[in-house]
């Protein structure tokens, strides 16, 4: 089978997709065949070496956090997923994986993937499934967005950002975003009630919010100073930086800065699913890559300035 792998760090050329063997599932675990992948900023985190504290110094290194495909072959003692059926996930985060999301066939745990919603294909999946999940914890279990709060976005135009805005609207947060000016009217579309324009704006500026959602991970604590009393705000865009901002932010109680890693099981799997079903989050797709070509699919992702994700397909 074709798997992406990294040969050393360092920027998209260190991509290479290669002939390896296909694997096969053990007890508790399922063998997906994968129809699409995304790129998502671990991926590009752990292409450049910058989380090689988890995935070392010995190559290759399989690439793909996420996929979305169907089951080929289930294990010995799995239950509830039988082969044939359309499923999503990711592999661990934390873990090294020779072989991940980004190839033909990928083996995982089996309650590291839930079911498809029938409406979306597995392109669309792979748009959803990380930033869906990440945007559930952070409104849900990080910040617990009440409805008629204002909620400020930070980097709303990026996957994560996307998924933000539509599950802030649809809990019932009045959202500004903060993005590019020319990217106004898709987050418009996509359910902020006000754009800010990131360039030509002060955070001074921007008033105060009950709840703040940043993908960025920069200027943390001018950003924390525009939390309305009781106010909630958590980061995603973790750096050296953000987490001295994190750290130093402690001091605040409630209104301290907060962090966390999604890693979805099968019940935050259902819980996205239901969200999709329900019309409350749509894929946002800014391109798809055939596998051969996934380094592009990087260097699209590293440049960033889109809305959207970057889909590589089988």
């Amino acid at each position: 089978m074709k798997a992406t792998q990294i040969s050393a760090y360092g920027d998209a050329g260190v991509l290479h997709v290669i002939d390896v063997e296909r694997p096969e599932p053990g007890p508790g675990q399922v063998l997906v065949s994968v129809g699409a992948s995304s790129v998502n900023g671990h991926d590009s985190l752990v292409r450049s070496g910058a989380m090689k504290i988890v995935s070392g110094r010995r190559f290759p290194i399989g690439s793909g956090l996420d996929f979305a495909g169907v089951v080929a072959a289930v294990g010995s003692g799995v239950d509830g997923i039988a082969a044939g059926e359309r499923v999503w996930g990711t592999v661990h985060p934390r873990e090294k994986h020779a072989v991940a999301g980004a190839a033909e066939y990928v083996v995982v745990p089996a309650d590291r993937v839930g079911r498809v919603p029938e409406t979306v294909s597995a392109v669309q999946a792979a748009a959803l499934v990380v930033p869906g999940v990440t945007a559930l914890t952070a409104l849900r279990a990080a910040t617990h967005l009440a409805a008629g709060e204002k909620v400020l976005v930070r980097g709303a135009a990026g996957g994560v950002g996307t998924a933000v805005v539509q599950l802030a609207r649809a809990f019932g947060g009045e959202v500004t975003a903060l993005a590019r000016a020319e990217q106004a009217g898709a987050l418009t579309d996509l359910g902020a009630a006000r754009v800010a324009d990131y360039r030509a704006t002060r955070p001074e500026e921007l008033g105060q919010f009950d709840v703040i959602v940043d993908t960025v991970g920069t200027d943390l604590a001018r950003y924390r100073r525009r939390l309305a009393p009781g106010g909630r705000m958590v980061t995603v865009g973790l750096s050296g930086p953000a987490i001295a901002a994190i750290a130093a932010s402690t001091v605040h109680g409630s209104r301290r800065i907060r962090t966390f890693s999604a890693n979805p099981h099968t019940a935050d799997l259902d819980e996205l699913a239901g969200l999709v079903a329900a019309g409350a989050l749509r894929p946002v797709i800014n391109g798809v890559y055939p596998l051969a070509e996934i380094a592009a699919a990087h260097r699209a992702f590293d440049k960033g300035g889109v809305v959207g994700r970057q889909i590589v397909e089988m």
